[in-house]
């Protein structure tokens, strides 16, 4: 279990809305049926904690969630982001103007079927915005009640401190994993300082593929899952976050919880990395 702003405790295997919208993240999923099912049967499994944000379809994701799950379990944490515009499928630009915040958060209230988000996320500092102001509008919706907690999302180490100073930040999301660990500076202050840290993109490529396909046979797994048991043995404060659209993957997801990695697997996995 990990323990989000203090007041907010969940399982530290979640799952990320991602890919439950169609190709690119964009539209609707092929199979809305699926998706739908999907987001069920990780509530029947356990999940209390999902991700999400409103530039998943965009819109798309948050509408599913309301749509599958509404009304909510009592224990259920849903965290969504805002601070990315859609120009199309596969593109993502940085919008973190206060004016487009406020909008985005409106919206995710709106879809989500919320009076308050728990977890509301900066999605990536927009070098055209100062990192206050964006901040600023969260601030606000925050004293107004529409958002419990603020976390923070694709940040150096020195943005997180820069963000810590000017607000309560409970978590960081950063793109992590066995190959790429470009964030362990991040990974470390939130080791230190108590926060979930949730790793995007689980799954590495390259030269560690080689290492988790090796361990992934020794566990008669899959690489997915072996990446997914790496990150939840790297840090206590790792809230890992694995999307999928389809239910049987959605099931080998969740079973990496109980794969136990040795010492040395551990070793080779992290000594893998290239970046």
């Amino acid at each position: 279990m990990i323990t989000i702003g203090g007041d907010l405790t969940v399982h530290r295997l979640g799952f990320g809305a991602m890919r439950i919208t169609g190709a690119g993240t964009w539209g609707p999923p092929p199979d809305r049926r699926q998706a739908l099912a999907v987001l069920r049967g990780a509530i029947d499994a356990g999940v209390d904690f999902i991700d999400t944000a409103d530039s998943y379809g965009p819109n798309v994701s948050e509408e599913l969630i309301a749509e599958a799950l509404y009304p909510y379990p009592a224990n259920l944490v849903i965290a969504t982001k805002g601070g990315l515009t859609r120009p199309g499928p596969g593109e993502w630009d940085g919008n973190g103007r206060p004016e487009h915040l406020r909008a985005a958060l409106e919206g995710s209230l709106k879809r989500l079927r919320l009076d308050r988000i728990d977890l509301y996320q900066f999605h990536r500092p927009d070098p055209n915005v100062p990192l206050e102001e964006s901040l600023g509008v969260l601030v606000d919706a925050q004293r107004a009640g529409k958002i419990r907690h603020i976390g923070i999302s694709n940040v150096t180490a020195a943005q997180l401190a820069q963000a810590r100073r000017f607000t309560s930040i409970v978590s960081v999301q950063n793109r992590y994993n066995a190959e790429d660990r470009a964030s362990d500076d991040v990974l470390a202050a939130c080791e230190r300082d108590h926060l979930p840290f949730m790793p995007w993109a689980p799954i590495a490529r390259g030269s560690a593929m080689q290492t988790l396909e090796k361990v992934a046979r020794a566990h008669n797994a899959t690489t997915q899952q072996i990446a997914i048991a790496w990150l939840l043995q790297r840090s206590p404060m790792m809230l890992v976050i694995p999307g999928t659209g389809n239910l049987a993957h959605l099931k080998e997801n969740l079973a990496a919880a109980k794969i136990n990695l040795s010492d040395d697997e551990m070793r080779n996995l992290s000594s893998a990395r290239v970046i």
